[in-house]
């Protein structure tokens, strides 16, 4: 626990000596949790992730330049960071080690007033659960579970929740306490067990975004940076612009491979497809109005035309002028096409 003596003795010294002892990096190793930090400014957020569910790591697969889900996010965003990779397939960040080294480290971050916590399903458990204890100012949850107790959360039947009867769920820390900590939740309302976890979260903006699952579409929706650009959002801001989130959500529900991995996801499901074939056909309608409304506002054709005129000659000068077009007029379905017809 190398964090919590180095903190301890940083703390001695005045707010000058802090910030020239900065930056600092290092990793700790507790049980079956990899915890990895960098702190860079003491006038900088600090960040807290803890890693979703997806990866069998071990011990032996760690190495010096392993990054933990979220670490490298933050890096580029020159924010102070605290991330929780778990080892294992079944790990709900229930080890006393962990907890210890939580509740000792709570205690050695006063310099740091603003603190933020980013978390996706199971590592959005554990922001839910720790935020008090870390007096987390602003949290960003996708799709979190709130605890995995069956008492509290009888209507949560997925199979994770029989295999997370190991753990102790009646101790310290097994359900969410979010202290004085606001910011957002986002998930898909269709999925009933979601749902039932964003509402023991009152205190949070409810961001609902339909057709998301819980994690079948992560890697999917990550391609398109859906997760990427509203964390980005959030740590430097510390807010979400609502409208434009809404505007984001809607943009990727014109993309017609959308629907194609929705259907497949649902495909035992008649109910869910048919829902989702109604809301396919409104949406076309939508996308034309869409395409319309953007090039009302910004005219970027002629650099459409350009692009196009001179593709054979100057292919590479063409795809430059169509991102430059992309970033006039940001997610436009028509710029979308001809790029990938040029390339």
């Amino acid at each position: 626990m190398k964090l919590l003596y180095w903190l301890d003795d940083w703390l001695r010294q005045s707010n000058e000596q802090q910030q020239a002892l900065l930056p600092m990096t290092g990793s700790d190793l507790l049980d079956d949790v990899f915890v990895k930090y960098e702190f860079v400014d003491i006038n900088k957020p600090l960040l807290f992730t803890f890693s979703p569910a997806g990866t069998n790591l071990q011990e032996q697969d760690l190495h010096d330049d392993f990054a933990p889900w979220g670490y490298r996010l933050a890096q580029k965003q020159k924010v102070n960071i605290v991330s929780f990779q778990h080892l294992g397939i079944s790990n709900w960040f229930r080890d006393r080690n962990l907890i210890f080294f939580l509740e000792q480290l709570s205690t050695l971050l006063e310099p740091f007033t603003c603190r933020l916590g980013y978390g996706l399903s199971r590592g959005g458990f554990a922001i839910g659960a720790f935020a008090n204890l870390l007096q987390l100012d602003k949290v960003l949850l996708f799709h979190p579970v709130s605890t995995k107790n069956r008492q509290l959360a009888p209507w949560d039947n997925r199979s994770s929740t029989e295999i997370a009867q190991k753990f102790d769920w009646l101790g310290d820390y097994h359900d969410l306490d979010l202290g004085k900590a606001q910011g957002y939740i986002i998930y898909d309302p269709t999925n009933s067990i979601d749902r039932q976890h964003a509402k023991r979260y009152p205190e949070l903006t409810h961001l609902r975004v339909f057709g998301m699952g819980h994690g079948t579409h992560a890697t999917y929706l990550n391609k398109f940076g859906f997760y990427k650009q509203v964390a980005i959002d959030f740590i430097q801001h510390q807010q979400i612009d609502i409208v434009q989130f809404r505007q984001q959500t809607k943009t990727l529900r014109f993309k017609e491979d959308y629907y194609k991995r929705l259907n497949k996801a649902n495909s035992n499901s008649q109910h869910r497809l048919k829902l989702l074939s109604t809301a396919h056909n409104i949406l076309s309608g939508e996308k034309e109005a869409h395409v319309q409304e953007h090039q009302d506002q910004i005219d970027v054709q002629p650099l459409i035309d350009i692009a196009l005129k001179h593709q054979e000659e100057h292919p590479q000068d063409a795809i430059k002028l169509l991102k430059m077009a992309q970033k006039l007029s940001p997610d436009d379905p028509l710029i979308e096409s001809k790029l990938k017809q040029l390339n």
